[in-house]
C-alpha cells in the first residue's frame, strides 16, 4: 500500500514539474558502441596512454634497454636525486645481489664483477 503511494506521488511529480524534456544521453549502445579505453581515461592514466602513443616511458615501466656494461656504454641509470642505490647480479644464476651506491658524474664499477653503472637525471612527467 505504502510502495503504490509513493509510485503516484513520484510519477505524479515527475509529470507536473517536468517541462522540457530530458536529452537522451549520445554515447551508448545504439549510438556507436562501447567507449574505447582512450575516450575513458582521465587524470593520470590519460597521460600515460598519451606518452605511451608517442613512444615515451613516462614511469620506467617497460624493460629497460640493454647496455655492455663497459666504461665506454655503461648501464644508465635514472634518477631523480643526484644519487641512487644500485643492485648488481653479477652471474645470471647468482641469488645474492651486490648493493652499491652511484653518484652522479663519471661511471662507477660494480665492486664484485666489474660493470659499469652511470646516472642519468630523470625528471617526473607531472
Amino acid at each position: 500500500m505504502a510502495a503504490r503511494l509513493l509510485l503516484r506521488s513520484a510519477v505524479r511529480a515527475a509529470t507536473t514539474y517536468r517541462t522540457a524534456r530530458v536529452p537522451v544521453l549520445s554515447r551508448g549502445m545504439a549510438a556507436g558502441g562501447i567507449p574505447t579505453d582512450e575516450e575513458q581515461a582521465t587524470g593520470l592514466e590519460k597521460v600515460i596512454m598519451i606518452a605511451m602513443k608517442e613512444g615515451k616511458d613516462p614511469y620506467n615501466m617497460m624493460k629497460p634497454k640493454e647496455y655492455s656494461g663497459t666504461k665506454d656504454d655503461p648501464h644508465l641509470v635514472p634518477s631523480i636525486t643526484n644519487k641512487r642505490i644500485v643492485g648488481c647480479v653479477c652471474e645470471e644464476d647468482n641469488t645474492a645481489v651486490i648493493w652499491f651506491w652511484l653518484h652522479e658524474g663519471e661511471a662507477h664499477r660494480c665492486p664484485s664483477c666489474g660493470s659499469h653503472y652511470k646516472l642519468v637525471p630523470h625528471e617526473m612527467p607531472h
